[in-house]
C-alpha cells in the first residue's frame, strides 16, 4: 500500500476547522471503467471546485486501486493535475489539496498496483512516491500551506457566485486539528518535476516486481526458465535478474520485510543475506538450455554468457534421445517415420517434428523444476517461467503445451518491438551486455534444420512482421475490428505503399491463423498484464475459441472491395502515415488506422 500524509500549516490565523473529503475508487462495482483519466478529473473539479470548495473544503484524499499497463495510466493522471497545458482541469483552476494513495504490488492476478502516492496542492506536485518499488508499504509525506488554497480561491470572483447557490455538504465533526501553528522551523513542501519512468525501465521494474511479490507469496523457491538464446527467454532471463538487483538494493536501503523474504527463499543460514545479486540468483533462478540437433552454437553459447552475467545455476541438456525415442514408438506402431520438410517431408510431417521438440521441452522444464531444489538439498518447488510474447499468442504463433505452457509469463503481454527495445536498454544500464546480441539477431525457433540453402526464421514462418502484428492487434481488439472493416483501416494506413489487393492478403492471412489458433487462448499462462491489446486467458475472454477460418462473408466483401478500388486512386491519396506523423488529421487516415500504430492507444 502507498500512503500520503499531508500536514497543513496555515502562514496567517489558522481556520476554524480544516474540512478534508476522502473518496475510494469504485472500480469493481461499476458497469463502466472509472480509470479514465479526463472523466475522473471532471468528476474532481465540478464536485470540489464549486460545491465542496463553497464549504471551505481544502483537501480531498483520493483512493484509487490504479493497475498499471506498460502505458504510465497513473503518472498522466499526475501530469493532468500538474501540467500547464491542462489550466482548466482540477485543483490549477479550482484550487485545493489532492492527496492519493494507491495499492502496491501484485494482485494474486495478471494485474500489477503501482504505488505512486501523492501530494498536489493547486496543480503542483509536491510529493511523489516511488511507482515501482518492493516494499509493503510506502509513506510519502508532505508539509503545506492552505493559506495558498484560499487565496486562489478567493480570487475567482465567478467561482464565489456560483458557489452561493450550492446546497450545504453534509459533514462529520471530529475534534482534532489537522494544523500546526506558524513556526520557521516547518519546512513547507516545494513543487516537485514529476518523475517519468521511460518504456524500457517499466519493462524492467514491472514484471520485476510482479515476480517478486508472486514468488515470496506462493511460497515457492525459486524459479526456472527455459532459455533458449533467443529474445524472449533472455528477456525474461533479465526481469527476473532485474529483480534480483531491486532486492539487494532493498536490503542494502534496510527494507527488513525484504530482508526476512529473500532469507527465507534462498535459503540463507547462520544470519547471512543477499549483498550480491548474482549470488542470489544462484540461488534462486535456474536457467536451462534444451538444445537439439537444430540447434545453433550461437544460440547455445548466447545463453550460457547470459546465464554467466546474471549468476543464475545454469544447465545445458540436449532432447535428441528423447526426441529420437518417441520417433522410434511412432514407427514402431505405423510403420512410419516423419521427415522434416527440407528432407523431402509433407507440411504435416515438418509441423509435427517441430511441435515434438516444443513439447518435450515443457515436460522436462516442469520436471526439473520439481526435482532440481531436491537434488540441490533444497526446500520447497520452483515456478516454470513462460517467455511468449503478446504478439505470438495473437497469431497463434506458438506449440499448444510447449515453454509457452508454464506457471506464470512475464512478458506475455508485452509486444516484440517493446522486448527488443528492452533488450538494448538492459544490455546498458542492467549491465547485460551479451543482450546486444541477442537482439541483433533474427528470431528463429530453431525447430528444422539449418541447411545452406535454408534457414529458419519466425516472420517467415508467420507469413508477417512483428510491427505488422502489433498494428493487427490494435485494430482487432482496441477499435475491434473484424475483416473488412480492418481491410478499410489498413488500405488509409498502408495504401502509399501496397495495393488493395495486397492488403487483403495480408488481412485475410491474419485472419485466418487468428481464428485457427484460437482455442490456445484457453489455455494461456496466466501473464503480466502490459499491453492494450494482450489476449485475455479464459477466465475473462468469453468469446467462442472455434470460429470458420474461411470467414466466407467477409472475405467475399474484401474481394468486393477490392473490385472496385481503383489502385491509382488509393496511390494517389498519398502517404497516409508521414500525414498522420506531422499533420493536424485533417485528410488523414482516420482515428482506428491512426490508432493501430500508436503504443499508447486504448488507455
Amino acid at each position: 500500500m502507498a500512503l500520503c500524509v499531508a500536514s497543513a500549516c496555515p502562514l496567517s490565523k489558522p481556520p476554524s476547522a480544516t474540512i478534508v473529503r476522502f473518496s475510494v475508487s469504485i472500480e469493481r462495482f461499476l458497469s463502466y471503467d472509472p480509470r479514465c483519466v479526463l472523466p475522473m478529473m471532471a468528476i474532481i473539479e465540478n464536485f470540489d471546485g464549486s460545491l465542496l470548495g463553497s464549504r471551505g473544503i481544502n483537501s480531498s484524499i483520493f483512493s484509487c486501486p490504479l493497475k498499471f499497463p506498460r502505458q504510465l495510466a497513473k503518472i498522466r493522471f499526475l501530469s493532468v493535475m500538474a501540467s500547464l497545458s491542462f489550466k482548466t482541469r482540477a485543483t490549477h483552476t479550482r484550487g485545493g489539496v489532492y492527496i492519493y494513495s494507491n495499492h502496491q504490488g501484485c494482485d494474486g492476478s495478471r494485474l500489477y498496483y503501482d504505488g505512486c502516492a501523492s501530494v498536489v496542492v493547486n496543480g503542483d506536485v509536491v510529493a511523489q512516491g516511488s511507482q515501482f518499488s518492493l516494499k509493503d508499504v510506502e509513506v510519502v509525506v508532505a508539509q503545506i500551506d492552505l493559506d495558498v488554497v484560499a487565496s486562489l480561491r478567493g480570487s475567482l470572483s465567478s467561482f464565489q457566485e456560483q458557489a452561493s447557490c450550492k446546497t450545504k455538504v453534509p459533514s462529520v465533526e471530529v475534534p482534532y486539528s489537522l494544523c500546526l501553528p506558524f513556526n520557521l522551523k516547518t519546512r513547507l513542501s516545494l513543487p516537485l518535476k514529476i518523475k517519468y519512468h521511460t518504456p524500457e525501465e517499466e519493462i524492467a521494474f514491472g514484471p520485476g516486481c510482479w515476480l517478486w511479490d508472486y514468488l515470496r507469496r506462493s511460497g515457492a523457491s525459486g524459479f526456472l526458465l527455459p532459455l533458449s538464446g533467443g529474445a524472449d527467454s533472455s528477456s525474461v532471463a533479465a526481469i527476473v535478474g532485474c529483480m534480483c538487483q531491486l532486492v539487494v538494493k532493498e536490503i542494502a536501503n534496510g527494507d527488513e520485510q525484504v530482508k526476512a523474504d529473500a532469507i527465507r527463499i534462498g535459503n540463507y543460514k547462520d544470519g547471512q543475506y543477499p549483498t550480491d545479486s548474482r549470488e542470489f540468483a544462484k540461488r534462486i533462478f535456474y536457467t536451462v538450455f534444451m538444445g537439439s540437433e537444430n540447434s545453433s552454437e550461437m544460440t547455445r553459447s548466447r545463453a550460457k554468457v547470459l546465464a554467466d552475467e546474471i549468476g543464475s545455476w545454469h544447465l545445458d541438456v540436449s532432447i535428441d534421445v528423447v526426441v529420437s525415442a518417441f520417433l522410434s514408438l511412432f514407427q514402431t506402431l505405423t510403420g512410419k517415420r516423419p521427415r522434416y520438410k527440407v528432407d523431402g517431408g509433407s507440411n504435416v510431417e515438418n509441423l509435427s517434428l517441430q511441435n515434438i521438440q516444443a513439447r518435450i521441452r515443457m515436460v522436462l522444464a516442469f520436471m526439473l523444476a520439481s526435482l532440481l531444489p531436491w537434488v540441490h538439498s533444497k526446500p520447497g518447488f520452483y515456478l516454470v517461467l513462460g517467455s511468449s510474447n503478446v504478439d505470438e499468442g495473437l497469431r497463434g504463433y506458438l506449440t499448444k503445451y510447449d515453454c509457452s505452457s508454464a506457471d506464470i509469463n512475464p512478458i506475455g503481454s508485452i509486444s516484440k518491438q517493446d522486448l527488443r527495445a528492452f533488450l538494448r536498454w538492459a544490455a546498458i544500464h542492467l549491465g547485460y551486455s551479451s543482450l546486444a546480441d541477442i537482439e541483433a539477431a533474427p528470431p528463429t525457433a530453431e525447430l528444422e534444420p539449418i541447411r545452406s540453402n535454408y534457414s529458419q526464421l519466425d516472420e517467415v514462418d508467420m507469413g508477417m512482421t512483428y510491427e505488422e502484428l502489433s498494428i493487427y492487434g490494435r485494430l482487432r481488439k482496441i477499435f475491434r475490428c473484424g475483416p473488412v472493416s480492418m481491410f478499410q483501416n489498413l488500405c488509409y494506413r498502408w495504401g502509399a505503399r501496397l495495393t488493395p489487393s495486397q492488403v487483403a492478403e495480408k488481412v485475410k492471412h491474419f485472419f485466418k491463423y487468428y481464428s485457427i489458433n484460437r482455442h490456445k487462448m484457453t489455455v494461456l499462462t496466466p501473464s503480466y498484464h502490459a499491453e492494450s491489446y494482450s489476449p485475455e486467458d479464459n477466465r475473462f475472454d468469453l468469446r467462442q475459441f472455434l470460429y470458420n477460418a474461411r470467414w466466407p462473408y467477409q472475405f467475399r466483401k474484401i474481394d468486393e472491395l477490392v473490385n472496385e478500388l481503383d489502385v491509382k486512386d488509393v496511390k494517389d491519396s498519398g502517404d497516409h502515415e508521414a500525414v498522420a506523423a506531422t499533420s493536424d488529421g485533417v485528410g488523414g487516415m482516420g482515428v482506428a488506422a491512426a490508432g493501430s500504430g500508436n503504443p499508447n492507444v486504448g488507455f
